[in-house]
């Protein structure tokens, strides 16, 4: 949900020319009035929420299993841990990002008691200059328990800090680590924005990766944009990723906050490219039938 409502109304920007200088994020909307109200949601947000989560939530399952070729392989994982996981455990999954329905596109997948239900489903940064540009938007995708990230801004800004809040109260949370919509799918560097999140939890949550091939099909990131039906999809959940033996190793040892995100962000980035492996392997045969 994170970028879809922008891109079914205008046109993604096109990037800056190669040597143009970088410049500081541009923030066109004042988006500092949505953190207090994501942070200590009133009866007004719970009602709201719930409608918007519930609508998205069902549009997402039309769209990806009833309309298109779904074949997906062990989302129990993904069930299971939130229907199951002890009372205050936090749950974080990480994906790549290839299209614009990606979120809520993925969660269409999970049963309809799950995807419809503002106390079950992620919270998820998106995009400020995409989503949060008025009011109208900005209330839309807070009520869809979306966060506000400017890109661009670092690892110290208020989006990841809220996500760290919100795995401290033991809620979910999803993260794109790649940064934006790969719309070469080439490898990229990680964004070290996860690594943050996993090392200021207090309590190492749960992480489950999670690859998916075709969601470009879906929505494609080239106009017109408009949704496609029939599309064979593929999605691959993964067994979550154990960052025990790492995390007890940073805090015992004299390592820099920055030097132990990196370590962090880069073994999520390799767990991540192993089971894209695994995915393309899966969609190959999948073709092929």
């Amino acid at each position: 949900m994170s970028s879809f409502l922008f891109n079914l109304l205008l046109k993604p920007a096109a990037p800056p020319p190669n040597g143009a200088a970088v410049q500081q994020p541009h923030i066109p909307y004042n988006i500092d009035w949505i953190f207090p109200r994501l942070r200590r949601p009133n009866r007004l947000w719970h009602i709201a929420s719930t409608g918007v989560i519930g609508l998205v939530g069902f549009f997402s399952k039309i769209v990806i299993v009833w309309l298109n070729k779904a074949r997906v392989h062990n989302i129990d994982v993904l069930e299971n841990a939130l229907e199951n996981r002890p009372k205050g455990k936090s749950l974080l999954t990480v994906s790549n990002h290839h299209s614009c329905f990606d979120d809520p596109g993925i969660w269409g997948l999970l049963k309809l008691r799950n995807v419809c239900n503002k106390n079950v489903i992620r919270w998820s940064m998106a995009a400020h200059d995409i989503c949060f540009t008025c009011k109208a938007h900005s209330l839309f995708f807070m009520y869809g328990k979306c966060i506000p990230v400017v890109r661009g801004g670092g690892v110290y800004q208020p989006a990841v800090d809220l996500c760290i809040e919100k795995l401290k109260l033991g809620d979910w949370v999803h993260v794109f680590p790649e940064g934006k919509v790969n719309m070469t799918k080439e490898d990229l560097r990680f964004k070290w924005g996860v690594g943050r999140i996993i090392y200021e939890a207090p309590d190492l949550p749960i992480i489950i990766p999670i690859w998916h091939i075709g969601m470009d099909d879906v929505l494609p990131n080239e106009p017109p944009y408009y949704l496609r039906m029939g599309k064979k999809l593929t999605y691959n959940f993964g067994n979550p990723i154990d960052l025990s033996a790492l995390m007890e190793r940073l805090r015992s040892s004299p390592v820099s906050e920055e030097e132990a995100r990196k370590q962090i962000t880069d073994r999520i980035q390799e767990e991540m490219m192993m089971l894209k492996q695994e995915t393309e392997r899966l969609h190959s045969e999948y073709v092929k039938s």
